[in-house]
C-alpha cells in the first residue's frame, strides 16, 4: 500500500479508538462552541453552511454499536438545519478506496435524505478535479466534467439500530484529498450518530460481468402447456451463447389461449414455474417467466425469477394494473422485492409498470442493478426512461411485432439505449455488462444510481381533495 493512504488508514484507526492514556496521537483535540468545551477525534471538525441552521454537535467517546465512539448531530425544531462533521484523507488519483460507517437516527423521518455521507474530491489547494475518463472515452466529444460527490449507499447490515452506510470508488485522477462529510439535515427535532468509520485504500474490484439476454417469441396459444414448451430450443440456444438472465414474455400460459386469467391462475411455484425451473437448472442460467398467479381466490400477475439450482428464486406481483386487467378481477399487489442472485441484484416489473417511474425507483431504492421486464407492449420510450433515470440495466421481452415501431425486446444500458435487441421473431438478444462500471457521460451529474436514492424526494402523503380541481 503506498505509504500516503497508510496515513490516511492509521489516522482513521486513531479516529474509531476510545482515548486511552497509552497512545499518545489518540489525544483528542479541543473545539470551543457557545455550549462549552466540546472535544473531538483529530482531523474531525463540525461544519454548517451558517450560523443559524447549525446544528448541536458533539461526540460520545463511548458511543456507537461497540461503544468504541459516536459523533453526534442533534437538530432543534427547525426544518433548515444542516451541519456535518468532517475530515480531509490524503488519496492517490487512480487508486481505489472504501468508505464504511454505522449510522443510527432517533425522531429523523427520512434518513436516506437527512442523514447521509459525501466525498468530496479536491486537489492540494482545495479545489474540485475533473472526473475520470473510463478507458475508450478518451476520445468522445464534449468535456470532461467535474468529479461530482460520492453518497455511499445503506446496506441491509443492521443491528441493534444502526445501519452500515458503505461503498467503494476509483480517486479522480487528479485528486489529492478527500473529504468525507457526515452529515445530518432537514431533520428536526431529529439525531443521528455516527460511528466506526473507515476510508482506506483498497484493492480494484473485481468485474461482474454478466450477459443479459431476452428472447422475442410470442407463443402460438395451443395449450398453456405448450405455450412454455416453444421456449424450449430458444433457452437451449440462448445457453450455448452463455446467457447468465433469461427474460421471458408476460403471462406465457395465458397467451392466446382464450381463456381469463381465473381460469388459467396457477400456485407459484407450481406447473409453469416448475417446468422453468428444470430449464434453468439444465442450462445453468436464470430466467424469469412471467404467469398469472393464484392464492386462495386472489388473481396476480406475476414475473418470477427462477435460479440455476432449479429453484423460485422468488416473485413479484404487478402492482400497476391497467383497464382490462381490473375489469378481468386481477388484484394488484404491493411489494417491490428485489433478489440476490449470483451476479447481483435483479428487481422484477410486469408491463403497466413501466407508465410509472414510482415501480422502477421503489426497485432501484431496494438496490436493484438490473431490472427484468416482461411487457406486452407499451410506448417505446418508457424502457428508456426507465433505464437512464434510475441508471439501472433493463431488460425487456415484448410481443410486439418490431415492424410496429413499438415496444422491443431489447436489453438498455444505463443512459437508457438498447445495447441489443431483437429485430426479428424469435431473436435471441445478449448483451454482457459489467455490473462494476460506473456510467460515464460527459455532461452527467455524476454517480446518479446512487444520488437518485439520496436525494429523492420522501413519498407524497395522500390528501384528500376538499374541493375538486378547478371547480367550486
Amino acid at each position: 500500500m503506498p505509504q500516503l493512504l497508510k496515513v490516511a488508514t492509521i489516522v482513521v484507526t486513531i479516529a474509531l479508538t476510545p482515548f486511552m492514556a497509552n497512545q499518545v496521537d489518540a489525544e483528542p483535540v479541543t473545539a470551543k462552541s457557545t455550549k462549552g468545551v466540546i472535544e473531538y477525534p483529530v482531523g474531525w471538525e463540525p461544519t454548517a453552511q451558517r450560523d443559524e441552521t447549525r446544528p448541536q454537535f458533539s461526540y460520545d467517546p463511548q458511543g456507537g454499536p461497540r461503544q468504541r465512539g459516536a459523533f453526534v448531530i442533534t437538530s432543534t425544531d427547525s426544518p433548515g438545519e444542516n451541519g456535518w462533521f468532517q475530515k480531509s484523507f490524503p488519496v492517490v488519483g487512480g487508486k481505489f478506496v472504501h468508505f464504511h460507517a454505522e449510522r443510527k437516527t432517533t425522531q429523523v423521518v427520512a434518513p436516506y435524505r437527512s442523514a447521509v455521507v459525501r466525498i468530496v474530491w479536491l486537489d492540494s489547494l482545495g479545489k474540485a478535479v475533473q472526473a475520470a475518463v473510463p478507458p475508450g472515452e478518451e476520445t468522445s466529444p464534449g468535456f470532461v466534467p467535474l468529479a461530482e460527490p460520492e453518497h455511499p449507499l445503506d446496506s441491509e447490515i443492521t443491528y441493534n439500530g444502526w445501519t452500515r452506510v458503505e461503498g467503494t470508488y476509483r480517486v479522480p485522477p487528479r485528486a489529492t484529498q478527500a473529504i468525507v462529510e457526515l452529515h445530518l439535515q432537514w431533520a428536526p427535532k431529529g439525531t443521528c450518530e455516527w460511528s466506526e468509520i473507515q476510508f482506506e485504500e483498497t484493492p480494484s474490484p473485481p468485474a461482474r460481468k454478466v450477459r443479459l439476454t431476452t428472447i422475442h417469441h410470442v407463443p402460438s396459444g395451443k395449450s398453456p402447456q405448450a405455450n412454455c414448451e416453444e421456449f424450449a430450443p430458444l433457452i437451449s440456444a440462448a445457453a450455448k451463447q452463455r446467457a447468465d438472465l433469461v427474460v421471458l414474455g408476460e403471462t406465457i400460459p395465458y397467451v392466446g389461449v382464450k381463456k381469463q386469467p381465473h381460469e388459467i391462475a396457477e400456485p407459484v411455484p407450481g406447473p409453469t414455474t416448475d417446468y422453468f425451473a428444470s430449464l434453468a437448472k439444465q442450462h445453468n442460467l436464470h430466467i424469469v417467466v412471467g404467469l398469472y398467479e393464484r392464492d386462495r381466490d386472489v388473481v396476480y400477475n406475476v414475473a418470477a425469477l427462477l435460479g440455476p439450482d432449479g429453484n423460485l428464486i422468488g416473485k413479484y406481483r404487478k402492482v400497476c394494473l391497467p383497464h382490462r386487467e381490473i375489469e378481468q378481477g386481477v388484484t394488484p399487489g404491493n411489494d417491490y422485492p428485489v433478489f440476490q442472485t449470483k451476479f447481483g441484484k435483479v428487481g422484477l416489473m410486469v408491463c403497466y409498470d413501466g407508465f410509472f417511474p414510482e415501480v422502477a425507483r421503489e426497485l432501484t431504492n431496494r438496490g436493484a442493478e438490473v431490472i427484468a421486464w416482461p411487457v406486452w407492449g407499451c410506448n417505446p420510450l418508457l424502457a428508456q426512461a426507465r433505464a437512464c433515470e434510475n441508471h439501472v440495466y433493463l431488460v425487456s421481452n415484448t410481443f410486439c411485432d418490431v415492424k410496429a415501431n413499438w415496444t422491443i425486446s431489447a436489453v438498455y444500458n444505463h443512459a437508457g439505449d438498447p445495447i441489443a435487441k431483437a429485430n426479428n421473431w424469435d431473436d435471441i438478444a445478449i448483451a454482457e455488462v459489467d455490473l462494476n462500471e460506473r456510467y460515464f457521460w460527459r455532461n452527467n451529474l455524476g454517480d446518479f444510481h446512487s444520488m437518485a436514492q439520496r436525494h429523492r424526494p420522501p413519498p407524497a402523503r395522500d390528501v384528500e381533495l376538499k374541493t375538486p380541481p378547478g371547480g367550486k
